[in-house]
């Protein structure tokens, strides 16, 4: 039977890469805003003899999610793995000049939706499914408050859920990967040479190998 693995944020960057590195032995349920992309991604796993589901949703809808993880649950019974990649990244600000609008997309998106997801996909991955979430080194340092401060919110409810389900399932992990030409990070780092990173590939690969 073909194992099953969800991949929030699947269009663009590790996301995407995981998903091609997934494919040839897993069903990938493929989440993501941008329709385009996600079409994108699923023409090239078919051209590998893959198979994808598109899912074009904002995690931030919480009704949108839960009808996604019914019709997992319908379709598939369960989930193997589940990736969570997104993350909604503003532009780096002086902590006393946050802007509101944007400190409250960043909590929607990066706190807010992982809790929602927690609590719908943790039935679906059961006792022996694997989730997978990144980390990311920067937080503390300037003007990444509102990035920094939601992105950590984001990584204590991941090790919390792993500490409470270390003896019991489902397996959950914080890997942090190497810096990756990512659109995240250009936006972070628009000067930077991005020939001196790690491939998203690269780094999928990686972080497969860990699992």
């Amino acid at each position: 039977m073909t194992k099953t693995a969800l991949i929030t944020g699947a269009s663009r960057g590790l996301g995407a890469a995981l998903a091609e590195a997934l494919a040839p032995t897993h069903r990938i349920i493929a989440v993501a805003r941008t329709t385009g992309a996600l079409e994108e991604l699923d023409d090239r796993i078919q051209a590998n003899g893959g198979a994808a589901t598109l899912a074009p949703m904002d995690i931030t809808n919480a009704d949108a999610m839960a009808v996604l993880c019914r019709g997992i649950h319908d379709r598939w019974g369960s989930l193997d793995l589940w990736l969570h990649t997104a993350i909604h990244a503003v532009p780096l600000s002086p902590a006393d000049h946050i802007d509101a609008k944007d400190m409250t997309k960043s909590v929607a998106a990066n706190v807010t939706a992982t809790a929602t997801l927690i609590a719908y996909v943790a039935p679906l991955l059961g006792q022996s499914g694997q989730a997978v979430f990144f980390d990311d080194p920067r937080l503390d340092q300037k003007f990444f408050g509102a990035y920094g401060a939601t992105k950590a919110a984001q990584i204590a409810l991941a090790r919390a859920w792993a500490a409470e389900t270390a003896t019991i399932g489902p397996d959950v992990r914080v890997v942090t990967p190497a810096p990756m030409p990512t659109a995240t990070r250009a936006k972070f780092f628009p000067g930077e040479n991005r020939e001196a990173l790690q491939s998203c590939q690269a780094q999928a690969a990686e972080v497969l190998a860990q699992l």
